[in-house]
């Protein structure tokens, strides 16, 4: 079958958790599909609206440039300018079936166009983009609120204070050709640092932005639904996910559980023995709704001589939060160790006796628990989202409430005093923790496309 899967952006320059694994996804398909990758970006150096072919990794790659020129609030996710390129691109590929991993820098239109191609519609649910416009987790960073429920007027003020309105903004000015090009590359510097200090974004965020108003958050939820409405299955990684989906009106029986599959880490050999302190390690993006900020002051309040945290995530995706993280760990035994190679991924892992999944923000299925899992590492975790569904508390791991004070502290300090206790979990995890492979995964969407082919 001729396969398009669709997300928001790919490699080589974004490397987040949905990019590897729709990348891993599309590499064990390719061996019996025609696969192809769909992708935006925001490049200031393009005409908003190219489209760019290329390869990677020898899989074809169809890049629209979408520079965020949006005349209305609505042209942030149903750009015309994007949906012309997008019928373009249906065209061309003429795919069977249309997998969805994000619309966010596409078009919520996509899948009726498919559809209109003759094209059957899959989607995983790797976040909440679709019910929220400020990037899909869900938490208004401004205030330090994690949304449990949708509040249209919340999101008003939410997408105003957030990066997207910035970006929005910006790119109304990088219109004007006398200052396009100036203005470009302060954008691009902007979606890259969107929280950097100084008077650069200061100077952004007072530009004007498009007045978004209830009604118009209003306007997204339903073309979310009517989106929704057009997408034949709906894989849900995690029971939570797929439990909040519900909610928001998706009928059961269109809604599979089926958790992401991994290509197995790469072994360069066994964990080293603790050196008598206990070696905590946080992977993941260094923002505020992953909930690092908690960690290290949960640790703050440990004996210094008890333990040392590696913090590994890359420090210039949002260089003002991690200031405050190099504030807050001074003088404690926090290191920060940066960005790896995906291909290193083993060799992060065996450096930790315990994996922190610190998140306030209602996580679907964290990637790293399922690496941690992978390397024999077992996860202290926030009770919240899907991490409650992954860690067996107790077995695999230990679950604390992020809205507790002292909770993190308490689990941590619970493995300082007793090793055994860190000793018991690690054998957990090697005979329960269970992780599906990229290869079962590939074999489970295989016939999910066939199925609906039928």
């Amino acid at each position: 079958m001729r396969v398009l899967h669709a997300i928001h952006d790919f490699l080589p320059r974004h490397r987040a958790g949905s990019e590897i694994y729709a990348l891993h996804l599309c590499r064990q398909l390719a061996d019996r599909h025609d696969v192809s990758v769909l992708c935006a970006d925001y490049n200031p150096g393009q005409h908003h609206g190219h489209v760019t072919w290329r390869l990677y990794d020898g899989l074809p790659v169809i890049e629209i440039t979408n520079n965020w020129r949006c005349a209305s609030f609505r042209e942030t996710y149903q750009s015309s300018v994007v949906a012309d390129r997008l019928e373009y691109i249906l065209h061309a590929v003429q795919p069977e079936v249309v997998h969805v991993h994000n619309l966010l820098n596409l078009s919520f239109d996509l899948p009726s166009m498919a559809r209109r191609h003759g094209a059957k519609v899959v989607a995983t649910l790797h976040d909440y983009t679709l019910v929220c416009p400020s990037g899909g987790q869900r938490v208004h960073v401004a205030e330090a609120h994690v949304c449990h429920t949708i509040d249209p007027e919340r999101c008003t003020r939410c997408f105003r204070e957030s990066p997207f309105a910035t970006q929005v903004a910006i790119g109304e000015l990088a219109a004007s050709t006398a200052i396009g090009p100036a203005v470009g590359v302060a954008a691009r510097f902007a979606r890259r640092f969107p929280t950097v200090t100084g008077r650069l974004v200061e100077g952004l965020g007072r530009l004007p932005t498009a007045t978004v108003t209830v009604q118009d958050i209003e306007d997204r939820m339903a073309a979310a639904r009517s989106t929704l409405d057009q997408i034949d299955v709906v894989v849900a990684p995690s029971a939570f996910i797929a439990s909040e989906f519900t909610r928001f009106g998706v009928p059961p029986a269109r809604i599979r559980t089926m958790d992401y599959g991994f290509v197995p880490l790469v072994r360069r050999g066994t964990r080293s023995p603790s050196p008598g302190r206990l070696r905590i390690g946080y992977v993941g993006t260094l923002v505020w709704h992953k909930g690092v900020h908690a960690l290290v002051d949960a640790v703050r309040r440990l004996p210094e001589s008890s333990y040392e945290l590696k913090i590994f995530g890359d420090p210039d995706v949002f260089p003002r939060y991690v200031a405050d993280l190099r504030t807050r760990a001074r003088g404690l035994p926090v290191h920060f160790m940066g960005k790896f190679d995906q291909r290193d991924v083993s060799d992060v892992y065996r450096q930790f006796d315990v994996l922190v999944v610190p998140s306030l923000w209602l996580e679907n299925s964290p990637l790293v628990i399922h690496e941690a899992f992978m390397a024999g590492v077992p996860v202290v975790g926030a009770r919240i989202g899907g991490i409650a569904d992954l860690i067996d508390d107790g077995r695999t791991g230990l679950l604390y409430d992020p809205a507790r004070a002292g909770a993190l502290e308490a689990a941590l300090r619970g493995l300082v005093d007793a090793p055994r206790q860190l000793d018991a979990l690690s054998i957990g995890v090697q005979a329960h923790a269970r992780v599906r492979s990229m290869a079962d995964d590939a074999d489970a969407w295989h016939a999910l496309y066939s199925d609906v082919r039928t």
